[in-house]
């Protein structure tokens, strides 16, 4: 997966949250998860992800994937979602 699409706001979410409610709608195509994220913020975002066959790659530092996602803060994880939405 290319961590540059990360920076494409309508392409991408940042946070737990959204990356799991994205997951469940079957709008990812990809996650990308910070090495450094507390563990119980990230399991299940990893846990889904292998369920539905989500690759995940790992970025090093939480810091590191804010910037790739062009926000000012770290982010444990983020997510890039399908151009198309989800066949019903």
């Amino acid at each position: 997966m290319d961590v540059g699409e990360l920076k494409n706001r309508r392409r991408r979410v940042v946070g737990m949250r959204e990356t799991l409610k994205r997951m469940t709608q079957g709008m990812t195509v990809g996650v990308f998860v910070a090495k450094d994220a507390e563990p119980r913020v990230i399991e299940e975002v990893v846990a889904q992800s292998k369920s539905r066959g989500v690759p995940v790659d790992y970025v090093d530092s939480m810091d590191e994937l804010g910037r790739l996602c062009g926000i000012e803060v770290g982010a444990a994880c983020a997510a890039l979602l399908s151009e198309t939405p989800p066949v019903k």
